[in-house]
């Protein structure tokens, strides 16, 4: 036992043959991450998930037990990196399917195909007036008769084209103005912008050489950072590019991000991870569109509280607790640079503004592109991802609310769980004779379900009798039901096998092809999760007596919910019982309302006063939401007649 009293351990990762130096104690996730080593770890390294198993071939470890590891994993030294403490040198295989290049192929197809998904922006609906704009401007220059000094000269010819009574310029444009003005024989090129009420000038240019002005529009979702490169002199989207946010090492949603930083005074290392994302998506959208970052003079972010709290390092430690506060909601135009975002040196960076601490900027942005602000009817907006954020309003009142819902169906907690990606089961149907189908994403083997296919695995389950209205399973109900040490699970695909033909199934951290199943504890999280959503929807309906009938259309925003099947959706209690048509998908909103902004100062206007204007209820503290979520753990309902459609289809 001497080596594992040394201070420091040498571990070496294969097959990346990676090495890494940590004190004895550490736990072995820690020292992945030190060592560059990406290991799936959705619940954070809470050792819930499953995900971040490696093998440890030679070493001396301490381990917590856990029901997450089987029998034959033990005896080959499998266990969760996240519970697993290092006592001496080491060396660890990481599976293939943990390690960064496979996991980032799949997040590369999740990553692009949600970029594709960019919700539409009308023209017609706001005036075309951009937050940044670049202006031919010709001066008469000075004579003996006009003393007009230099800087008022230029203000005056930029207000001849545009409405800006309250102007500013930075020192160093004044300082080199008039030497630039005389080279320039008083006609050039000025960059300006919107800050609230005052225009600045941003940059003066000789001679108007250089009319070239882009901006990107970056959607910052907790999984999923989607860019989009934009003409603003043409109003056009000329490039989208999409990667998975690297703060996924610390937890795969942002109030585990919050923990980890508080815990490890990590907060810069997260504001440097996502600002490195977004600078790497500019500097790949300029390379391919051959723009120089100079003229790229402008940057637009929505996305939920927090991720806007970590882009600008600001205090995000209380939207975790009560009374759960963001530091800031409306944040003002701020150089680009100041958060260390890569474009022209004086460019600016705007945020959309949020409502609350679970209600954030791309919410607001799904409301406005939605335009459910502006109808006479009542409307529902839901955007479904770790968290399900809802709002119901119309023209007249808007009230919203965040439930903790999505980990189910993002993969967490249940066994074969992943992300959209290469592999993922997104499709499934229970057959008449009792068989299997199903569909995967890229058409490939099956490596586990994604958050679609466990919605229709849920629905399917429910509607051919396998499990009852309470989600239990039924050992005679069907002969894929099986008992296991762990309980009842129903076998989706064989080991080695599948009803699309011979394709190998998910390989396990021991190498061993592996079946694909959904466990009883999987279901019981999905009916929670669904649970949550449909309990937050109908705080909302009851606080405003709104019914299903009421409804003029419910738009569904995000990854999840643009690949979903609403017919399932319902069938389970997820979504209110409406007439399909009336359920319609709206794409990447938050995308979508970020360019909508940026086009033009009446949307962020509009997006201000929506901000403003929505009623949040908090759904902790709401007297009402845990009896309407139990309510809801059922399937689809313990109140039917909420649910007439699914009552007469399957005579439940």
């Amino acid at each position: 036992m001497e080596e594992s009293k040394k201070k420091n351990c040498r571990i070496r990762f294969e097959p990346s043959a990676l090495k890494t130096e940590v004190p004895t104690g550490t736990v072995l996730l820690e020292a992945a991450h030190k060592a560059g080593i990406y290991l799936t770890s959705i619940c954070g390294g809470d050792g819930y998930c499953g995900k971040c198993k490696v093998i440890i071939d030679q070493g001396q470890f301490q381990t917590r037990p856990t029901t997450l590891l089987t029998p034959d994993e033990l005896r080959e030294n499998v266990v969760l990196a996240c519970q697993t403490k290092v006592l001496s040198d080491m060396t660890v295989t990481v599976p293939k399917s943990h390690t960064l290049e496979t996991s980032q192929i799949l997040m590369d197809a999740d990553a692009h195909r949600f970029s594709k998904l960019a919700g539409e922006v009308r023209e017609g609906l706001f005036e075309f007036d951009p937050l940044v704009r670049k202006l031919c401007v010709e001066m008469t220059p000075p004579t003996v008769d006009d003393h007009t000094a230099d800087h008022e000269r230029l203000y005056v010819a930029i207000r001849e084209q545009i409405d800006a009574p309250i102007m500013q310029t930075g020192f160093r444009i004044m300082q080199r103005l008039s030497k630039l003005l005389v080279e320039a024989s008083y006609k050039v090129a000025v960059t300006i912008g919107r800050r609230g009420g005052t225009t600045e000038v941003i940059e003066v240019e000789p001679a108007c050489r250089s009319m070239t002005n882009f901006a990107v529009a970056v959607d910052l979702g907790t999984t999923t950072v989607v860019a989009h490169l934009i003409d603003l002199n043409k109003a056009k989207t000329i490039d989208t590019e999409a990667t998975y946010n690297s703060q996924i090492n610390f937890g795969e949603d942002y109030i585990r991000r919050i923990i980890y930083a508080e815990e490890n005074n990590a907060f810069d290392e997260m504001q440097n991870r996502i600002v490195n994302d977004v600078n790497s998506l500019i500097v790949t959208l300029a390379t391919r569109q051959k723009i120089d970052l100079q003229d790229i003079t402008t940057v637009i972010c929505a996305g939920n509280t927090a991720m806007i709290h970590f882009l600008l390092n600001l205090d995000s430690t209380r939207i975790r607790r009560e009374p759960y506060v963001a530091s800031v909601s409306f944040v003002p135009p701020i150089r680009a640079a100041e958060a260390g975002i890569q474009i022209n040196k004086r460019g600016l960076l705007y945020c959309l503004p949020s409502v609350a601490a679970y209600i954030g900027s791309d919410i607001v942005a799904g409301v406005l592109t939605s335009r459910i602000y502006t109808k006479k009817g009542i409307s529902l907006f839901a955007d479904i991802g770790t968290n399900g954020e809802v709002v119901l309003g119309n023209r007249e009142w808007l009230v919203c609310a965040s439930s903790s819902a999505g980990p189910a169906f993002e993969g967490s907690g249940v066994k074969n769980g992943m992300r959209a990606g290469a592999g993922a089961i997104e499709k499934l149907s229970i057959l008449g004779d009792g068989s299997v189908e199903y569909k995967t994403i890229g058409d490939t083997q099956p490596v586990g379900i994604c958050g679609s296919g466990l919605l229709d695995t849920l629905a399917e389950l429910f509607t051919n009798g396998i499990i009852d209205r309470t989600g239990r399973l039924k050992l005679n109900g069907h002969p894929a039901v099986t008992e296991t040490d762990e309980g009842l699970q129903f076998q989706l695909v064989q080991a080695g096998n599948g009803r699309k033909g011979p394709q190998d199934a998910q390989k396990g951290a021991s190498g061993q092809s592996q079946e694909i199943v959904i466990t009883q504890t999987d279901i019981d999280n999905l009916v929670r999760s669904k649970a949550g959503v449909f309990a937050a929807i109908r705080v909302l309906m009851e606080s405003t007596q709104t019914k299903a009938q009421d409804l003029d259309a419910i738009y569904l925003a995000g990854g999840f919910g643009n690949f979903l099947n609403v017919r399932q959706a319902v069938t389970i209690g997820m979504l209110p019982d409406v007439p399909m048509e009336k359920i319609k998908f709206v794409g990447n909103t938050s995308i979508a309302g970020a360019k909508t902004v940026l086009l033009s100062r009446e949307a962020l206007s509009a997006a201000e006063k929506i901000a403003k204007s929505m009623t949040y209820f908090d759904l902790m503290s709401h007297s009402g939401y845990m009896d309407e979520f139990i309510k809801a753990s059922f399937l689809p309902h313990t109140d039917l007649s909420l649910f007439p459609s699914v009552e007469i289809a399957y005579s439940v």
